[in-house]
């Protein structure tokens, strides 16, 4: 599905069409996949108004409800007192980033090609849990620039650029995977009397 969208330059607007990637995507999918390698419980899932979920897009605002509802699920299958990650892509970058700062069971959020070229992520300078930022090099929605803008006043931040990707990691699958993988061994470390396999990552 795309979505008509601006792009400021200066003075100019210029006209866009923004993609919404599917829990199938090979981002999403590697992401997953390492994750669960390291012991992770995970869960993804489709947006509403994307593949078969119901409902229909609401530009980033009733999908927080949907971040809420997978978190919900997942916190019940591992037990109230399981810390929980979060793991967006692109635009699911910016949405469940938003719910992950705020949600008291979140421990760490990783942001994948945050698409900053559309969506302000100025939040994430009050966010208070351990953060990965990771991107291409040769990404267009998120600029070497302001991603290192972002990452720079972020000191719980950890930010990564792959080079050489573009925002869909064609042929950087695998460093990409490298990346999230350390991050998910990192989250996975039991903490006195809690197993690693314990943490879930949505």
């Amino acid at each position: 599905m795309e979505e008509a969208v601006d792009i400021e330059v200066g003075p100019i607007s210029l006209e866009a069409r923004l993609a919404m990637p599917d829990m199938d995507n090979p981002v999403v999918v590697r992401g997953a996949e390492v994750c669960r390698e390291a012991g992770l419980a995970t869960l993804r899932f489709n947006f509403r108004g994307v593949g078969k979920s119901g409902g229909i897009h609401d530009q980033g605002e009733s999908e927080q409800e949907d971040v809420h509802g997978a978190l919900a699920l997942l916190g019940k299958a591992l037990g109230p007192a399981t810390p929980l990650g979060v793991i967006g892509y692109s635009f699911g970058a910016w949405v469940g980033s938003r719910v992950a700062c705020a949600h008291d069971r979140v421990a760490g959020l990783v942001a994948i090609a945050p698409p900053l070229s559309f969506y302000d992520f100025g939040f994430l300078t009050e966010c208070p849990k351990t953060l990965l930022l990771l991107a291409g090099s040769r990404d267009p929605y998120c600029p070497r620039a302001e991603f290192e803008a972002l990452a720079a006043p972020l000191p719980r931040a950890e930010a990564r650029l792959i080079e050489g990707a573009d925002h869909f990691f064609f042929g950087k699958l695998y460093p990409l995977g490298e990346t999230v993988a350390a991050w998910a061994h990192g989250f996975s470390e039991p903490s006195p009397g809690q197993a690693g396999r314990d943490r879930g990552a949505g």
